[in-house]
């Protein structure tokens, strides 16, 4: 007599919209010897008992079950990296369910948005667009005159996660060097590695790309950092009360006091939160010019009322919260979920599981 078959998996997929047919085929690719059953509620909803009591796995951005419907369920994983908006659910908070994140698939989206308004600053092409609408053909003196490309530059990244991770390896690609910041030491090769889930092809697995690795909670061990010389700052921290504000005046100042003088000013790039700056002091060292400009795909608040004044500083661009976006995302999401089955059969630790004791 043979094995017995393994039982199927039968994966719930609890959004708040439906996807296309086509996706639902690509996911049953991934997952051909299991179930998938896709459940559109409203988000943040509790999902019904009796839809839980048929599932082993849940796929999720924010509705979960009840802990007590859900006590068989394998594991429950999240389409977000972050889990903030549900950090106080009963689930991570009253239940043992391993909770997984998908921390890992927006190096590659993020980094090309990062490049991207870098470029769009350094090499003037909002003059050339408007130039071109205009049916205008600019001449070479308004170009020129303050372009520079990225060779030999330094940009500082503010958490070394797969997005800076990412980011920095794109940045190596244009001739940067990179200089990476976290809040506890990663003085050995082991604690430079990349715990958490990589997108195949991307990201720096061993922490080897950068220059010089600094660490530190402390103003000081801040305010060493930003005086490395940086052209670029790129802030890739989660939101916490430590991180908030964390950049403010007198940051902005010491980069622009520290910048090397036969470069354009440093150019902020932000990321992460809107509240990890202090938003009007960012304005006004915009309006000052101790930064050559910003990247913010994140404000505080969000939606940015239309009457804020950060939409009229120099030299700022500004997008909705939408650099991770791609088709890729979601089904990246999903790879996380196939390497963690592969590893709940086997029994070995899942990747980017939530550390209930440790709040991440």
């Amino acid at each position: 007599m043979g094995d017995a078959a393994l039982p199927k998996e039968r994966i719930l997929l609890a959004f708040y919209r439906e996807f296309p047919e086509s996706f639902y085929k690509e996911v049953r690719d991934k997952f051909p010897d299991a179930e998938i059953t896709p459940y559109t509620t409203e988000l943040g909803k509790r999902i019904p008992g009796d839809i839980v009591k048929e599932s082993s796995i849940i796929v999720t951005l924010g509705s979960l079950p009840d802990p007590e419907d859900a006590k068989h369920i394998k594991f429950i994983h999240f389409f977000s990296a972050g889990l903030d908006k549900v950090i106080h659910d009963p689930i991570l908070t009253s239940s043992d369910i391993p909770v997984t994140t998908s921390s890992g698939i927006h190096g590659p989206p993020i980094a090309e948005w990062t490049v991207l308004n870098w470029l769009v600053a350094s090499r003037k092409y909002n003059t050339n667009y408007e130039n071109q609408k205009k049916h205008i053909w600019g001449k070479n003196e308004d170009y020129a005159r303050g372009i520079q490309d990225h060779v030999g530059k330094k940009v500082g990244i503010l958490g070394y996660g797969s997005i800076g991770r990412q980011i920095a390896r794109v940045a190596l690609a244009l001739g940067l060097q990179v200089y990476a910041y976290t809040a506890s030491p990663k003085t050995t090769p082991e604690s430079r590695r990349d715990p958490h889930y990589i997108v195949p092809g991307t990201g720096d697995p061993d922490g080897t790309l950068p220059e010089s690795w600094h660490h530190g909670t402390s103003k000081a061990s801040l305010h060493d950092f930003l005086s490395l010389g940086l052209d670029h700052i790129v802030i890739s921290l989660p939101l916490t009360p430590s991180t908030t504000h964390l950049l403010g005046s007198e940051e902005f100042a010491l980069l622009a006091s520290k910048s090397n003088p036969s470069h354009r000013r440093p150019f902020l790039t932000n990321i992460s939160r809107g509240k990890v700056l202090d938003q009007e002091a960012l304005i006004t060292a915009l309006e000052k010019c101790e930064l050559s400009g910003a990247a913010l795909d994140v404000a505080d608040p969000e939606p940015l009322p239309a009457e804020n004044r950060l939409w009229d500083a120099p030299n700022v661009q500004i997008s909705p919260h939408v650099s991770a976006l791609g088709e890729e995302y979601f089904l990246r999401s999903f790879d996380i979920v196939r390497e963690n089955l592969e590893r709940e059969r086997r029994g070995v630790g899942l990747v980017n599981a939530y550390k209930r004791g440790r709040g991440y």
